[in-house]
């Protein structure tokens, strides 16, 4: 039974990184997942991503480079304001600009980084380094 979506997902994205695969389909898909697959690859731990059509929710084919050690949702999806985003990273990566907290904002899912830059809260939604 899927509780959660992401949480699977991230979770399935980690065990084929430990065992080594090159590539691994995902189910159910989302647009949230989406977003949050297309925030891994801009950072760089995918590669290219797609969406494929089976008549019900839908699939993503997504290619691994095995550079991923650790990634999780973050529950419950805390608030975030702007200024707090130190206090988010000491919590959830092993190190200060080391790995990506990934933020549900009002222009959309960012990075921390870009979150930062553009002086933006949210909710975090994942890490991943």
């Amino acid at each position: 039974m899927l509780i959660d979506p992401l949480a699977n997902a991230l979770s399935a994205i980690k065990s084929y990184e430990r065992a080594r695969k090159r590539e691994i389909t995902l189910a159910p898909a989302s647009k949230l997942i989406a977003d949050v697959l297309r925030v891994m690859q801009q950072d760089g731990f995918i590669g290219e991503f797609e969406f494929i059509d089976d008549g019900k929710a839908g699939k993503f084919r997504v290619r691994l480079f095995g550079k991923i050690n650790d990634c999780g949702v973050i529950k419950p999806r805390h608030a975030l304001k702007r200024t707090e985003y130190e206090k988010w990273e000491k919590r959830y990566l092993p190190a200060v600009g080391f790995g990506t907290i990934i933020v549900s904002t009002p222009k959309g899912v960012l990075s921390h980084p870009a979150a930062k830059e553009q002086g933006l809260g949210g909710r975090l939604l994942a890490y991943v380094y």
